[in-house]
């Protein structure tokens, strides 16, 4: 039984075709995985992550893409996996740490307008009766969020945050990537939807030229634009 009946099957219920899709593809969401290696989470549970993303592939699979599964499911898995190492990067600071860093704020805020100074960590112990390590991690933490939304430019409208330009940041594995899966959604199309897809977006060519060109409506190419991207935001798990 070929795949696109199983995921046919996995579709109407079937427990055992969705789980025989699964294993057939265990190697690819593996050779996924081992594309984000060294990014600090063990690699067991990259691929759990990349096969949420293969099971969604197989839910929302469409034979009528006219595709192969795999060609559609690598930009599903990948994007599954970026999503959880982008959201489980964001700094997250535990409820007691904020609390106690806003303690040690109203104990500098007591020294500066009493002494005239910052408090020292042992006068801050003393102050509040709490473990030197814990004022030392809710210091450190506080500094570290602090500095991400440090202004780095400030011009004639809204200030840029550091925070802003790390998230505008990719590495080159991420780069290749998002090029490969691209790449692989690119090639899926049909003859006309990549010629659009290319006049557009690669030379920068208007509807209208790109109408005139294929010998179509420039409502036709609009609509097919459109389509074809909406195609693609799926694929790529946008």
């Amino acid at each position: 039984m070929d795949t696109l009946e199983l995921i046919k099957l996995s579709k109407e219920g079937d427990k055992e075709a969705r789980d025989r899709v699964v294993s057939e593809n265990v190697g690819l969401v593996w050779s996924i995985v081992r594309r984000f290696a060294n990014r600090g989470h063990e690699m067991e549970d990259l691929f759990q992550i990349g096969s949420i993303g293969l099971i969604k592939a197989i839910d929302k699979f469409d034979s009528s893409y006219e595709v192969k599964f795999s060609t559609y499911a690598v930009p599903m898995i990948t994007g599954e996996i970026k999503r959880f190492l982008r959201d489980d990067g964001m700094i997250k600071v535990s409820r007691s740490l904020k609390e106690t860093a806003t303690k040690i704020r109203s104990v500098r805020e007591k020294y500066g307008n009493l002494y005239g100074r910052e408090p020292t960590i042992e006068e801050i112990e003393e102050d509040l009766n709490i473990a030197r390590d814990e004022i030392v991690m809710a210091l450190e933490t506080g500094a570290e969020v602090e500095s991400l939304y440090k202004t780095i430019y400030q011009g004639d409208g809204s200030p840029i945050y550091l925070i802003d330009k790390l998230a505008e940041t990719k590495d080159e594995s991420e780069n290749l990537i998002d090029k490969l899966a691209l790449r692989e959604i690119i090639a899926s199309l049909d003859e006309k939807e990549q010629e659009i897809i290319k006049l557009r977006y690669f030379k920068d060519r208007t509807q209208t030229d790109i109408a005139k060109e294929l010998g179509i409506s420039q409502v036709q190419v609009s609509r097919m634009e459109k389509r074809i991207l909406k195609i693609m935001r799926e694929r790529l798990g946008a």
